[in-house]
């Protein structure tokens, strides 16, 4: 009987220690490989379509002005010769940055040509002259801060890394406003006590990440440090993201990960690591799964903000895999996020087709870019 006993009691144990010794094995496991979305000469020629619709779009427009007088209710186009399509001010510069940088990226577009004549006869001095002079009244010092501002200096960077005659004539005529915009940020930021973590326009860390390259692109040294001390400032004791809260009903920006963004851009490789670690530990899981942002009605303005979010969470994984060996995996969340919503971009309503194509093409732009900013 006492043999039996024993017996049984061995058989069990080996059973359990078998089942301990797979665990390992089944937590290292890699998960299985996402299709790559694919960036070429055909994709960016769909792409194109989006701000080409838009750019001369007059209405519908959504002001977000404040007016001091009775003369300030005017056309939006009588205030932004410029960027008075695609339903507002900053949706505008986002299809102006589209084409741009498509047509930089993919010079033998068909549509090159189209492009280059609209950027020609649209972004004038005598037009940004205008613009200027709206954004340079007291009244208007905070209009589209930060998020519009963070746009028209990344559009701004692009033309200024951009080897073509035309850009250098179009970044003489925007030059006054992205200064304008630069001095901004410096009488922002040291005023800005708390962060702003929200998913949407508001949020700091992404108001300091277009920025922050606009800086490093053109030696805007000044703003670049300031930008460096106040990310630290904001989010160096950060810890454990509740990347679980995300995303809110309307996010197109994730707090954790455009926190992530700004701070691989601030923190040199070691800091940095370290810095994740505490931030995000689970990351490092090669089967680390995210779930991707649903949109149920694309024809809802604030709803279809996900489909952003997905492309905004792809550039940020795309960013850190190709910059940081130990993060590869993360390519297979961020394709994940791209190919549920790239799909519904070009056939979109307008809703989301104004404005949701850059953020695409920046995220396809993480995809190739070997060692991202």
């Amino acid at each position: 009987m006492i043999n039996k006993i024993t017996a049984t009691l061995l058989l069990f144990l080996t059973f359990a220690c078998a089942k301990n010794t797979d665990k390992p094995e089944e937590k290292d496991a890699v998960s299985t490989e996402v299709a790559t979305p694919q960036f070429g000469l055909k994709e960016a020629s769909n792409l194109l379509e989006l701000p080409l619709k838009c750019y001369n779009q007059e209405f519908p427009y959504k002001p977000g002005t404040v007016l001091e007088t009775r003369e300030d209710v005017k056309a939006p186009i009588e205030n932004f010769p410029v960027f008075y399509g695609c339903f507002d001010w900053h949706s505008a510069v986002h299809g102006y940055w589209s084409m741009i940088t498509l047509v930089k990226n993919f010079p033998e577009l068909e549509e090159a040509a189209r492009v280059k004549e609209i950027l020609k006869s649209t972004i004038t001095k005598e037009n940004m002259d205008i613009e200027t002079a709206f954004f340079n009244r007291s009244v208007n010092a905070s209009f589209e801060r930060t998020y519009g501002w963070n746009w028209f200096l990344k559009l701004a960077e692009e033309l200024h890394t951009w080897d073509d005659p035309l850009a250098r004539e179009l970044e003489e005529n925007i030059q006054p406003l992205a200064d304008l915009f630069v001095e901004r940020y410096k009488e922002f930021l040291p005023k800005l006590i708390y962060p702003i973590r929200v998913g949407e326009h508001t949020n700091t860390a992404f108001g300091l990440t277009f920025a922050y390259d606009y800086a490093v692109a053109t030696g805007e040294n000044e703003l670049r440090d300031l930008i460096k001390k106040r990310a630290k400032e904001f989010y160096i004791n950060d810890e454990n993201c509740p990347i679980d809260w995300e995303p809110s009903g309307f996010d197109f920006l994730s707090p954790c990960f455009e926190e992530i963004n700004i701070m691989r851009r601030v923190l040199d490789k070691n800091e940095f690591l370290t810095w994740l670690d505490r931030f995000m530990p689970q990351l490092k899981d090669k089967n680390y799964k995210l779930e991707v942002g649903k949109v149920s009605d694309r024809e809802d303005g604030k709803l279809v903000h996900l489909d952003g979010l997905n492309f905004s969470r792809a550039w940020s994984l795309y960013a850190l895999a190709n910059q940081y060996e130990e993060y590869a995996h993360l390519q297979n969340v961020a394709n994940e996020h791209m190919n549920f919503s790239l799909p519904n971009l070009v056939d979109d309503s307008y809703e989301g087709g104004h404005w949701l194509g850059s953020f695409a093409i920046y995220a396809l732009l993480q995809l190739n870019d070997e060692v991202s900013q």
